[in-house]
């Protein structure tokens, strides 16, 4: 039998103690070939010397240094929250006590005695901090590379042919991680005995890519081409995902970001700021949208030192956003900018969100589908309960109308500007709360903000046609006469305040209902998406429908049975109404 090996290195035979062997046959080979030769000292064997190397970066959170690792479980104090860690999935834990309040300083505390696991795989119990702290002194600084290789692994277990100066095989050893490999590496100088690593070996990159390598040459060309293609994250930002700088430019320019905390020399200046809207164009442009409609154009760049990842905004009327800022954390759809004297931006993501607003764009939007009064706040006072089932349409030539009982009532808008910005002005009788003059503050195409000193509307457009289940609701509730079979209140059950009453949902919204002497409550509904599936009824002041006036969440719906339930904010279940099909 013959074997494909190639001379590695030397090995003392005392060290194949350590691993597991089985005794071969004596086996006949040649002599490898002067290519394949390598000694203990060969770029080879250091490089797979690196690759076996124990990485310690991924608990940085908990120790601050890449050279080692703390063997788990470990019990730490985050923020004065005693938490146990027994897997890496709760290093994800830490971090989010950290990120749970923006303003607090974090800390962590280890409770000692732990074991610590070098670079070398040695295991060492530590009793203190200071004993600690020496070790992670040893390590390179913060945001350096480290000696191990992590973007390439072997895939175990792998073999060694070991023999004697006679080239006959003596022992074959298998190894089967990490740190067996690099004890048997680190045995090899000053040893008497041959080994060779058997072939074919096969790597696994970083991004679980396979490799299959037949021979020396090819085993070090792989390991030296794959040793920088990834991020090794061996800093202590661990937030930052090591961003290089063409990843930053390229996440940074996917979409707009908006603002949504900031602050600037320990003054919180969220309130100037919030909603404003930036997008990073390639040419090293950036564009910014004030809530007031104003567009500022400044410049942005990006680079990456031993400090992190680095963005810096210049613009000549904004001196607040002018800095470079420390990219601290970035989350999906976040990021989180940080500079030392209380300085702080958190933008997220929003694709949807237009920078250049015109007059034309704004009218364009009003006119898509119809718009819901999903929240108006005048002089202190929630009023959006008014609107439930009554959304409004916009025309062209300054045409608006509101359905009520399932008619259109015809009034005038007019968008214009002012030097705050654009302005939204509704003429509608009846309905003073909209015709205040409102300043826009926030477009997207489904959700138009509105501001003026201390009142607020939120309009969410409404497009039923196209979505299957709000086609399926409203023919269910349209096919068919229905009844309240149960109310409930809190623990308090009032289904038979409605006992003997009739409702009718009728088409464009209106809602009907009958009383036990035919007496009619007129009302509107509007079946809708958002966050889920839901039914708006509004029946105005007529008891004891009045307290019906609400943005049900539709728990369930058949052609025989509607549940709809009243959530709280912390999605506790408050209150139930049951209709079903009247017989």
């Amino acid at each position: 039998m013959k074997t494909k090996i190639s001379t590695l290195l030397l090995l003392p035979f005392f060290a194949l103690l350590m691993f597991t062997s089985c005794q071969q046959e004596v086996v006949e080979i040649s002599p490898p070939a002067d290519s394949e030769a390598l000694s203990a000292s060969s770029p080879l064997t250091a490089l797979m010397s690196s690759a076996s190397k124990m990485d310690g970066s991924k608990d940085n959170i908990i120790d601050n240094a890449s050279c080692l690792s703390i063997e788990l479980p470990v019990t730490v104090v985050v923020n004065g929250l005693e938490i146990i860690i027994d897997s890496e999935e709760d290093y994800k834990v830490i971090e989010a006590i950290f990120n749970e309040f923006e303003e607090d300083d974090d800390y962590l505390e280890i409770i000692f005695p732990i074991t610590i696991i070098t670079e070398e795989h040695d295991d060492i119990v530590i009793n203190n901090a200071a004993e600690l702290k020496e070790f992670v002194d040893e390590c390179k600084g913060e945001n350096e590379n480290d000696d191990d290789i992590e973007c390439i692994d072997f895939k175990y277990p792998i073999s060694f042919s070991v023999y004697d100066v006679n080239f006959q095989v003596v022992d074959v050893i298998t190894v089967e991680n990490d740190r067996q490999l690099y004890k048997f590496l680190k045995r090899v100088k000053n040893s008497d005995f041959l080994a060779s690593l058997n072939f074919p070996v096969t790597m696994l990159l970083s991004d679980g890519t396979e490799l299959v390598v037949n021979n020396n040459e090819e085993l070090e060309n792989t390991i030296n081409d794959a040793k920088d293609a990834c991020d090794e994250d061996d800093d202590n930002d661990y937030g930052d995902d090591d961003f290089t700088k063409e990843r930053l430019d390229e996440y940074l320019q996917i979409c707009p970001w908006v603002v949504h905390e900031f602050k600037r020399n320990n003054q919180d200046n969220t309130v100037a700021y919030k909603e404003y809207a930036l997008n990073f164009k390639e040419d090293g442009v950036v564009r910014m949208r004030a809530r007031n409609g104003d567009i500022l154009t400044g410049t942005w760049s990006t680079r990456v030192t031993k400090r992190g990842a680095l963005l810096k905004m210049e613009f000549d009327t904004l001196a607040d956003f002018t800095l470079e800022w420390i990219v601290y954390d970035i989350e999906y759809g976040k990021i989180k900018l940080y500079e030392e004297g209380g300085n702080r931006i958190i933008m997220k993501k929003n694709c949807d969100v237009v920078i250049d607003i015109t007059k034309e764009r704004i009218e364009n939007y009003l006119q898509e589908c119809l718009w819901r009064v999903a929240r108006l706040q005048v002089d202190g006072t929630n009023n959006e309960k008014d609107y439930i089932g009554t959304p409004l349409k916009f025309f062209a030539n300054n045409i608006v109308k509101i359905r009520i009982n399932g008619e259109f009532v015809n009034g005038e808008y007019e968008i214009g500007v002012r030097n705050s910005g654009f302005f939204l002005q509704i003429f509608l009788q009846d309905r003073p709360n909209l015709k205040l003059e409102w300043l826009i503050t926030f477009l997207e195409p489904g959700l138009i903000k509105l501001e003026n000193e201390n009142n607020q509307m939120i309009l969410r457009r409404h497009c039923p046609d196209g979505d299957d289940d709000i086609n399926y609701i409203e023919d269910v509730l349209l096919t068919w006469e229905w009844e309240v079979a149960l109310y409930k209140d809190g623990d308090v059950n009032k289904t038979e305040d409605y006992f003997m009453y009739t409702i009718d949902f009728l088409e464009n919204g209106w809602i009907k209902v009958t009383d036990p002497n035919n007496g009619i409550i007129d009302g509107n509904w509007l079946a809708y998406r958002h966050e889920g599936l839901h039914l708006g009824m509004h029946y105005g002041i007529e008891p004891p429908f009045q307290v019906l006036n609400h943005r049900w969440k539709i728990a369930e719906i058949t052609q025989n049975r509607i549940e709809l339930k009243d959530l709280s904010a912390n999605g506790e279940i408050e209150r139930i109404l049951v209709l079903e099909k009247k017989e």
